[in-house]
C-alpha cells in the first residue's frame, strides 16, 4: 500500500509544472509600458478627479519598490489616502528600459536611488520629489512616516486658502 502511495505522489509531483510551486514575483513595473503616455494619462486623470499624481519610479527587480507597494495597499488607511488624494503611475526602471527621457524631464529622480517617488500637480508640474529611504524604518517602512509624506502633498494640503490670514 505504501509503494502504491509512493508511486502516486511522485507521479503527481512530476506531472505537475515545476512553476506552479515557485511563488511569483509581482509585475508592478512594465518595462514596455511609454511612461511619458502614462503619466500625460494620469495627469488628465487628476485633473478630472481633482487629486495630484503619485509616480512611484523603481522596477520589480527591486525589493524595496515591491515591498513599498505592498504596505502601502494592505494598510486600510493609506491605501484610502493614495485612493482619494493620488492617481498613481508605477514608472520603470530597469535595464530593458530606464525611461531616461521621462526622468530627465523630472529632473533625474533616479538619483535617490530606488523607489523614488515625485508628485505631480494636475498640470503635469513636479511639486516634489522625495527620497523613499527617509521613510523607512528597520525592515519596512514607517507608517506615520509615509502617512505624513502623502498628507503634506495632497491637493488640498497646498490649497492656498488653508494659508490665508484671517482678518480680525
Amino acid at each position: 500500500m505504501r509503494s502504491v502511495l509512493l508511486t502516486f505522489l511522485v507521479c503527481f509531483i512530476l506531472a505537475v509544472p515545476g512553476q506552479t510551486y515557485a511563488q511569483e514575483k509581482p509585475k508592478l513595473y512594465n518595462p514596455e509600458a511609454n511612461a511619458q503616455t502614462e503619466i500625460q494619462n494620469a495627469v488628465k486623470k487628476a485633473q478630472a478627479e481633482g487629486k495630484h499624481v503619485f509616480l512611484q519610479i523603481g522596477g520589480n527587480w527591486c525589493s524595496w519598490c515591491l515591498k513599498f507597494n505592498k504596505f502601502s495597499t494592505t494598510d486600510t488607511q493609506l491605501d484610502s489616502l493614495f485612493k482619494a488624494s493620488y492617481v498613481i503611475v508605477h514608472v520603470n526602471y530597469s535595464k530593458e528600459n530606464q525611461n531616461l527621457p521621462t526622468l530627465e524631464k523630472l529632473s533625474y529622480p533616479q538619483r535617490f536611488g530606488f523607489p523614488v517617488f515625485v508628485i505631480l500637480n494636475d498640470k503635469g508640474d513636479r511639486i516634489h520629489t522625495q527620497n523613499s529611504a527617509y521613510l523607512e524604518k528597520g525592515d519596512g517602512y514607517d507608517k506615520e512616516k509615509v502617512f505624513d509624506f502623502l498628507s503634506q502633498w495632497t491637493k488640498a494640503s497646498l490649497d492656498p486658502k488653508h494659508y490665508q490670514k484671517k482678518a480680525n
